[in-house]
């Protein structure tokens, strides 16, 4: 199997719902991408944000894997990089997979702690009409599948590209699921 890499990286300085895909971000321990609209200590998403401002910001840096732009291709919908929000696309990892806590290290020196799912809100649904059924399965025991990436903090600062590669550190166990966030 290809070793995990990234393919895209992509940041915004407002809070569209699309990001902009660059040749580099920079992450920022603690924070997330400098100059994007989600970087900071505490919540920067506006739902969040309502509810309590104060609460960590557990969604600094977004992740998607590149086989669900091919699923969603495969079912109609045009997604590039960048279009779902997401800080980095990446391919041949499964990141859905990953327990809670993993660290991904990311380039030279770049390290990110998984904190959880994103969960797909109604943003994707006005983004492209049927995208979020799309992103959301149901499980055999009726519990929902989210598609819609990861979300990460960032533990260690450093700049990111694309073909840099992916290394997964998995936290010691018991290992747990992700969960949103």
């Amino acid at each position: 199997m290809p070793a995990p890499r990234v393919l895209s990286v992509a940041a915004s300085s407002t809070h569209s719902f699309s990001k902009q895909v660059r040749e580099t971000i920079d992450v920022v321990a603690g924070l997330g991408v400098a100059g994007d609209a989600h970087a900071g200590t505490t919540v920067k998403h506006r739902s969040r944000v309502r509810v309590d401002p104060t609460q960590p910001n557990l969604r600094q840096v977004h992740l998607i894997h590149t086989e669900l732009l091919a699923e969603l291709a495969g079912r109609g919908f045009a997604v590039k990089p960048g279009d779902l929000g997401e800080n980095i696309l990446t391919t041949d990892i499964n990141l859905l997979a990953l327990p809670r806590a993993s660290v991904l290290a990311i380039g030279p020196s770049a390290r990110l702690e998984v904190t959880g799912l994103r969960n797909p809100c109604a943003q994707i649904e006005a983004f492209q009409s049927g995208l979020l059924a799309a992103v959301i399965d149901q499980a055999p025991d009726g519990s929902l599948i989210r598609k819609a990436g990861i979300m990460t903090i960032v533990l260690a600062s450093g700049p990111i590209g694309p073909e840099d590669a992916i290394s997964v550190e998995l936290p010691p166990p018991p290992h747990h699921a992700l969960e949103r966030v």
